[in-house]
């Protein structure tokens, strides 16, 4: 047993029996290796891919994609591989999918990555609602998309006092009515005339003329009877507030029913009108 022990170690030793083993080691490894590079790119792999043509701002859902075996050399300019990375996402605004067609990156953006997100963004119960502003109403362009406002009414009528005369005139003076008509109004947008985003891009001074945001239908259609109303004169004005800091921000809603009950009075008809006007879920105004 010695002997043997002995004869191994020598054998090991050998400056010849190195060499020999180290070659056919190296022939192992490259053969390894160039099989492994050869079947990575040859071994076809399982992509996603477009089942239906997929228009741009379309979210895309599970039954949209299919998958099928691509061997890995012919994948080209960042294929999207995972469809985890695809479902629920959306088609970017200037691309439009074939069908049959792989998704590269680019091509697949979050709903937030879109232009128009905003029209998406709002609970499905709200309506949408742009008021317009300027500069000075929203405190030198400090009101932010996220932030909330309250939103104040200014109503101003025009009454005469006393009766004219052949020599004299009937003098006159304004009646203004001011208050909080709506509270915790959530900003969505700030846009300036040309409908870009203000905030978009803050290496351009744009100035606002929107304030985009989203409440019940009721107050919606309370707040179109105040931009619609002729003889009064009304103004909506949006004042910042610190609710977005809070960790539960209230809920938008009227914060003075006064304000509430004028509008609806002095928008409904007055006039005989009325029997030949339709019915239905039309808000009359004045």
């Amino acid at each position: 047993m010695g002997n043997v022990s002995i004869a191994f170690k020598k054998f090991l030793t050998n400056k010849n029996t190195v060499t020999v083993v180290g070659v056919l080691l190296m022939i192992v490894v490259l053969y390894v290796g160039y099989n492994y590079k050869i079947n990575s790119k040859l071994n076809p792999q399982s992509v996603p891919y477009a089942v239906q043509k997929l228009d741009p701002k379309t979210k895309i859902t599970k039954d949209m994609i299919g998958t099928t075996e691509v061997p890995p050399a012919m994948l080209k300019g960042n294929p999207i591989t995972d469809a985890r990375n695809i479902i629920n996402r959306y088609v970017n605004a200037d691309t439009c999918i074939p069908a049959g067609s792989l998704f590269y990156e680019g091509s697949v953006v979050n709903l937030s990555e879109l232009p128009d997100s905003i029209i998406y963004e709002y609970p499905e119960d709200q309506v949408l609602v742009n008021m317009a502003v300027n500069t000075t109403n929203t405190y030198g362009n400090k009101i932010y998309p996220g932030n909330y406002i309250d939103i104040y009414l200014k109503i101003v009528k025009e009454v005469e006092e006393g009766t004219s005369t052949p020599t004299t005139s009937a003098s006159s003076t304004d009646k203004i009515m001011l208050g909080k008509l709506l509270e915790n109004v959530k900003v969505l947008d700030v846009v300036d005339a040309n409908g870009d985003s203000v905030f978009e891009n803050l290496d351009e001074k744009r100035t606002p003329a929107q304030i985009i945001f989203a409440v019940p239908e009721e107050y919606h259609i309370l707040l179109r009877k105040t931009m619609y109303l002729r003889t009064y004169e009304a103004t909506l004005i949006p004042v910042p507030t610190a609710e977005s800091l809070k960790k539960n921000p209230g809920e938008v809603a009227v914060s003075n029913t006064e304000l509430k009950d004028f509008i609806n009075e002095i928008t409904v008809w007055t006039d005989d009108t009325t029997s030949t006007l339709p019915t239905g879920n039309l808000q009359n105004t004045q």
